[in-house]
């Protein structure tokens, strides 16, 4: 197969860990005979810096030109820390998915048990928790109309969303609880908002249609808590934009690290893979950050083109280095390998055998 890549590495950590990636996929291709040519752009801090601009056109239109984006992670300090910024590496990545109809962010969460010991939470409410988060990407309170007033003491953001918008990614995940355990929790608001009311209403009238899966309904703050108190009752989590934000950035204190979690960001025609953490601008250039999440969002990668048998052999190579102990600093503090010896590690355990028959992978997804 022959996919064209658009690369951008973005701030911060992003550049470390999205070359781990980089790796880990021309392993692949060397491997299982395919040819994935990666052309970089700037985006975030450094486009702001370079440009103006966090997303300039040329970045944009080569993200539309090409078959998948890797991402890496975009923010920087000196615009966090300056509540009067008008422009921010953040806005480049939220128009980033607009402009490409990614309506659909995905998010599986997973405690690996090679891995239980490192989770902050006990072992025995954690044990067990293999769930998917889909949650609504391009609609809702951060794309709603904003104001602030003239003396800037008043300021709104207005949470919309429309049936359409709810029911296109409420069929993905009722279709993605087909294959797992056939249940679906939408968590919201509706006591409160009637943008949560609507959610109800729309997928409470599509959940009709899967028969098979049992629906369930947990307000946000509830659902936060059972995060905590017992992850493993949930299978497939259905949410809007920002309850999604904040739940998936939750979970990934399950499994102790938030090195370990990737994403998939789809729409009609386009598809976005990055690891769900941020920028970490405190460990830039230090080659201690946990490249696995972004070497797992290019698994995703290759799920999406149907590529199992190479996806397979990306996952069994980061198993076998959490098995073998051979992680970055945030899983073992004791630790002496790097991000760029793991990601060399992983990419070179990518291989095409027999093995993969035979190896317990703890089933990522």
């Amino acid at each position: 197969m022959n996919l064209k890549i658009a690369l951008l590495p973005g701030d911060g950590i992003g550049p470390e860990v999205s070359a781990q990636a980089v790796k880990c996929l021309q392993a692949v291709a060397d491997t299982f005979g395919h040819q994935f040519k990666f052309t970089e752009a700037i985006v975030g801090a450094k486009a702001i810096d370079k440009t103006g601009n966090p997303l300039p056109d040329a970045t944009l239109q080569l993200c539309k030109d090409s078959d998948a984006v890797l991402f890496g992670a975009i923010g920087d300090p000196k615009y966090d820390n300056d509540p009067n910024a008008k422009i921010r590496p953040e806005q480049g990545l939220l128009k980033l998915r607009k402009e490409l109809g990614l309506f659909c962010n995905i998010r599986p969460v997973k405690v690996f048990p090679s891995l239980i010991d490192k989770s902050p939470l006990k072992k025995k409410n954690i044990r067990g928790t293999d769930f998917v988060i889909y949650r609504e990407l391009i609609g809702g309170i951060y794309f709603g109309e904003k104001n602030l007033s003239k003396d800037g003491t008043v300021a709104s953001d207005l949470c919309t969303y429309s049936e359409a918008e709810i029911s296109r990614i409420a069929h993905l995940a009722f279709k993605e609880a087909k294959t797992r355990k056939k249940k679906l929790t939408l968590v919201d608001k509706a006591n409160v908002l009637e943008s949560s009311r609507l959610w109800r209403k729309v997928v409470s009238k599509i959940g009709e249609s899967y028969p098979e899966i049992t629906l369930e309904f947990l307000f946000i703050d509830n659902a936060a808590m059972q995060l905590i108190l017992n992850p493993s009752q949930f299978d497939v989590i259905l949410t809007g934009n920002m309850f999604g934000d904040i739940l998936s950035d939750e979970g990934s204190a399950i499994g102790g690290s938030i090195g370990l979690l990737p994403s998939a960001s789809v729409g009609e025609n386009n598809a976005l893979f990055e690891p769900i953490h941020g920028s970490y601008p405190l460990a830039k250039d230090k080659d201690i950050a946990n490249p696995i999440a972004s070497i797992l969002s290019a698994a995703m990668l290759l799920d999406h083109f149907n590529l199992d048998e190479e996806s397979r052999a990306v996952v069994i190579a980061v198993l076998k280095s959490m098995k073998n102990e051979i992680v970055t600093p945030d899983l073992d503090k004791n630790s002496k390998y790097g991000t760029n010896y793991v990601g060399d590690f992983i990419s070179g355990n990518i291989k095409e055998s027999d093995e993969h028959l035979t190896i317990n992978r703890e089933n990522i997804w």
